[in-house]
């Protein structure tokens, strides 16, 4: 088979779909998760829940919560509570900023994708402040909007 070049086909394993119909994301940042060996499996065969997640910074560090990755099936004694805290890999710097992001009143951290890159599991997370009901509907406004001008300038 012939080596493929250029970028590398997109490798998501999980999408957190809502995160942006919810909230308004203002910076992103990709973070290393500290996983044990049935995690990494059950994550590459895709069995992983962003949609309830969120991320605390205590004591300097990073904790990615509420995240779902589903026990592997051949796992048996080594499988661990999928709903446990897992670590975020992060420089001392970026997670300062993220400690004094949170904060701000109504800025959470949210993760947005996980995927793969060079065999390890990433989970891009941002810096987001929750929507107001007329925000999204603003949103969805726009896009219609944008939809109808593609729809006639594709005639032309």
């Amino acid at each position: 088979m012939a080596k493929q070049h250029g970028k590398h086909p997109d490798t998501a394993l999980a999408q957190n779909r809502k995160a942006r119909h919810d909230y308004a994301v203002e910076e992103t940042y990709e973070a290393g998760i500290a996983l044990t060996g049935t995690e990494i499996k059950s994550v590459r065969d895709r069995r992983v829940n962003l949609k309830d997640g969120f991320v605390q910074v205590r004591n300097g560090e990073a904790w990615m919560q509420n995240v779902h990755i589903s026990p592997f099936k051949e796992g048996n004694r080594y499988n661990v509570d999928p709903l446990r805290s897992r670590k975020l890999l992060l420089h001392k710097k970026e997670i300062s900023k993220l400690g004094a992001a949170t904060m701000t009143k109504g800025v959470t951290i949210i993760p947005l994708k996980m995927y793969l890159k060079h065999g390890f599991a990433k989970v891009l997370i941002g810096v987001a402040h929750g929507k107001r009901e007329y925000d999204k509907r603003q949103d969805i406004k726009k896009r219609e909007q944008q939809r109808q001008i593609d729809r006639v300038m594709k005639h032309y």
